[in-house]
């Protein structure tokens, strides 16, 4: 077994994509703005994002949250756990939750939801990638990067067995030439 990466969105599409979601946030005029990156996959996303946020003369709070639903598996066990909170109030703060792939929904509705019943004026969502198809619950990003095939994708924070986080792109794994469909 081979495995390879095969680019999807290059680092320079990334990029511009990004700078064009900041600006969009900067449109929305949030007020008290707390951006909160969901760990892990969406750190390198999130932190580029941020950076992008401050070019669109925003200057929001950043907090991370941890959490899980795979348990010691490899699959989703349909729940949601709290790995690691934030640590900030958001009582009355509008919060933009951002995460590296939206296919479920389950982690970005439990996020989502959490946040508004400890009182958030408004949660908005940003995703890097959607994949719409793979819907199990009602949700949808506020703020979507790409639109995302039913490809198995690493790179820019996401992973494979830990492998391939540092990649500057998004990619697509395939195995022995073959594209992998499904995964994040």
């Amino acid at each position: 077994m081979s495995l390879t990466v095969r680019p999807l969105f290059e680092a320079e599409v990334l990029a511009k994509r990004i700078h064009e979601l900041a600006r969009e946030i900067a449109l929305a005029d949030h007020k008290d703005l707390l951006v909160i990156a969901v760990l892990r996959g969406s750190f390198v996303f999130a932190a580029d994002l941020i950076r992008a946020m401050h070019d669109a003369e925003l200057a929001p709070q950043i907090e991370f949250l941890q959490l899980s639903s795979y348990k010691t598996g490899t699959t989703s066990t349909g729940s949601v756990d709290v790995v690691r909170d934030i640590d900030s109030d958001v009582t009355g703060r509008d919060v933009i939750l951002v995460d590296d792939i939206l296919e479920s929904g389950r982690t970005l509705a439990y996020a989502k939801n959490l946040l508004i019943q400890r009182g958030a004026r408004e949660v908005m969502t940003c995703v890097l990638l959607d994949k719409p198809g793979k819907r199990t619950v009602d949700i949808n990003a506020d703020y979507v990067g790409f639109e995302c095939p039913d490809y198995f994708v690493v790179g820019y924070g996401m992973d494979v067995a830990h492998s391939y986080r540092q990649l500057p792109f998004v990619g697509v794994v395939e195995e022995d030439g073959v594209t992998i469909t499904g995964g994040p």
